[in-house]
Order: structure tokens, then sequence, then C-alpha cells
């Protein structure tokens, strides 16, 4: 029975979400899989004060931008530095997994294990590793040398990968989606389990698993202009607590902390507000227009030009009141249909794809 160890990582969910469906597809097909968190392996302190400064970084207007473009995007002495601290961190823990569990397949999806795997090859004929990404410009510390396949989700993440590795193998798959979004409710059903009357234009507001941005004063900018507003804090308690407070104020904000109704809270949605991200993909699969807030920085601002230039979607400012503007703006404008690539038979034979490229398996 075949192996795959998956290494995720905890800063935000979309990296959960791509080792769920790497895995899924996996055991499907017969295999063991083994998902680990890179953030866990660092050790609690160091994972606890990475994630710290990442925030902060975040938190500070400009400086993840500063460090994202200087530093991570061309591969700058600093961003190599940051690489091997975390390396040397690292190396004992992974290489306690790939002993004990002596996968025929690791798969990253979390950029600060890249290189530990690959410095641990040797003796290890049978292993592949996969690099899975779905940012439109990966940094230079997601391309290292002797990764097997480079899973990106659109042609110009791919360039962006032969910008550090011009013969780096790539393979674009769809982007892959929680079990849920495959088969959603429908608006109406969806409408009914949360209160929300038929004709009404309703929002869905949500910002990643931080909850970036003031939500709380936008839910209530936006439904005192008429919409429902369906507002998620994800896991940010004071930002959920906020969120009920402007429950209390308006009816027609819904308030939600970290839930797993998003599928429901999208099906009834007319518009989705939203920080770039693998939400975006959600809500085109669903077939929901979007509005894009300005706020995550870095990786966020490549995303969200590319989110732009996919079509049936606008960008504001994290102003409560210029995002309800916008937003009721956008309620007048055309829907687009279902994605048609949003499959689960379109992902899974793009995956199994790739693994008959690196001699995992055999062509159908």
């Amino acid at each position: 029975m075949p192996t795959a160890l998956l290494i995720s990582g905890s800063i935000g969910q979309g990296h959960d979400v791509m080792a769920e469906a790497c895995a899924d597809t996996l055991r499907a097909r017969g295999w063991t899989t083994t998902t680990v968190d890179a953030m866990a392996l660092l050790g609690s302190t160091a994972g606890r004060a990475g994630e710290a400064v990442f925030r902060r970084m975040h938190d500070l207007p400009g400086l993840y931008d500063a460090f994202h473009f200087a530093a991570l995007r061309p591969g700058s002495r600093l961003a190599l530095l940051a690489d091997s601290a975390a390396r040397t961190r690292l190396t004992r823990q992974v290489r306690l997994l790939l002993d004990r569990h002596r996968p025929d397949l690791v798969v990253s999806v979390f950029a600060t294990a890249t290189s530990a795997v690959n410095d641990l090859r040797a003796g290890r004929p049978g292993m592949r590793h996969f690099v899975f990404c779905t940012d439109v410009t990966p940094h230079r510390l997601w391309v290292q040398d002797g990764t097997d396949l480079f899973l990106v989700t659109s042609e110009v993440a791919a360039c962006a990968v032969r910008r550090y590795r011009p013969d780096a193998p790539t393979a674009v798959v769809p982007p892959p989606l929680r079990k849920p979004f495959y088969r959603p409710p429908g608006r109406a059903e969806a409408r009914a389990g949360l209160g929300v009357p038929d004709g009404a234009p309703c929002v869905l507001l949500m910002s990643g698993s931080w909850g970036l941005g003031p939500l709380a004063r936008t839910a209530a900018a936006i439904a005192d202009a008429g919409p429902h507003v369906l507002a998620v804090a994800g896991r940010n308690p004071s930002l959920e607590r906020r969120l009920r407070a402007a429950e209390e104020r308006q009816p027609r904000v819904h308030a939600f902390g970290w839930t797993d109704r998003i599928p429901a809270l999208m099906a009834a949605a007319d518009l989705v507000v939203t920080s770039s991200g693998d939400t975006c993909s959600e809500a085109r699969a669903l077939g929901r227009r979007l509005l894009l807030l300005d706020t995550v920085q870095g990786h966020g601002r490549d995303n969200l030009q590319h989110e732009l230039e996919l079509g049936h979607a606008d960008v504001t400012s994290a102003r409560p009141d210029e995002i309800a503007r916008n937003a009721i703006a956008a309620l007048r404008r055309p829907a687009p249909a279902p994605s048609a690539s949003a499959t689960p038979d379109a992902w899974r034979t793009a995956f199994e794809a790739a693994l008959v490229r690196v001699g995992l398996a055999t062509a159908a």
C-alpha cells in the first residue's frame, strides 16, 4: 500500500484545504496518508513566535509588503537566512517522519518545509516530492532544487516558478475545494435555514480565518444600506464579539464565529465580500460575484489582481463606508455562471495525472 506524507501549515486555513484535497484523492486510490503541521514541527515556542511575527508584520501597513516584494520575491539574503534557520529546526523532525512513515510521496503545501524535505532525499531514491502552491506568484522559498513536480493553479503561477528554475516541471491543476462546495444547498434552502427572506439582497462578508479588516463596522454599514449580511469572524474571538454586538443593534446582520456552514452561507448570498484567497475559488464554483478587500499584503496583492483578471469581481479599500458603497453597486451587476472546472472529477483527474508523471501511478 503506497504511503504519502502531507506537510501543511497552520497559518490561515488555505494550506489545510489543499492538504485535505490531496489526501482525499490519494486515499480514494488506496494510499495511506499522514498530514502534519510545519508550524508544530518547529516546536511550540518557535511555532508561536513565527505566527506572532507573521501577524505583526500584517498589522503594520506596508511591512509585509516590503518583506514579500523586497526579500521573498527576489530571494534576498534575508529570505534565505530565514529559510535556513527554519530548515535547521525542521530537519530533525522531518527526518524522523520520513524514517517512520517511509513515504512514497511527500506533498509540501507550506513553503517552510520544502527545503528540509529536499535536503533529506539522499538515500530515499523511491520517494517523490510535490510542492503545491495556489498563490499566483510563488515566491523564492517555494521553489527549491530537488522537487519533482510543482502543482500550481494557473499558467501565471507556472511562469513564476520557472523564474527561479527555468527547467522546473510544473502542472496546472484546478483549485481544490472542500467537499461540501461540490454539492452546496440551493439558495432557497440555505436562506430558509438562516432566516434570510427569499427576495432580499444578501451579502456574505468574511476575510480569512484571521478575520482581517474592520469587518464589524463594515457589516453594520452594509446592513444599514438594506442588504442582509452574513458576517463571519473565523478564528478571531475579538471580531466575533464585535459582530455579535452589531447583530444586536442591526437585525439584518447575522454573526458567525468559526463555522463549517460556509457552503450554506455562500449559497444564500448574492455577493461574496472577502479578501483574496481560497474563498474566491469557492465563490466562483457556486456562481457568486466577488468584491475583494485589499487587506492582505504581499502575495495577497498578486492574488487580488489575478482574481480581477478572471472577471466577475470588483475591488475596494478596507474602509467600511467605501466597502458598503461598492457592495451595493456590485449587487446590481450580473453574477457569473458556476465554474465549469469546479468539479471533483476535474481536480481528481489533474492530480492523478501528476502522479503518473512522476511514476507513482499508471495512466488509465
